[in-house]
């Protein structure tokens, strides 16, 4: 059903994996958007 996904962090730039399981985890707290920073990005912010 899920499948990762490579995605570009919109402050670094640099790819990270968006993995199956945090997709699933995604969905079921409801969230409609991906993540748009990698690990890194988010901890900084």
């Amino acid at each position: 059903m899920y499948e990762d996904k490579t995605l570009i962090c919109k402050d670094c730039g640099q790819e990270f994996i968006f993995t199956a399981g945090e997709q699933e985890f995604y969905d079921s707290k409801g969230f409609v958007n991906e993540p748009q920073r990698c690990k890194a990005g988010r901890d900084a912010r």
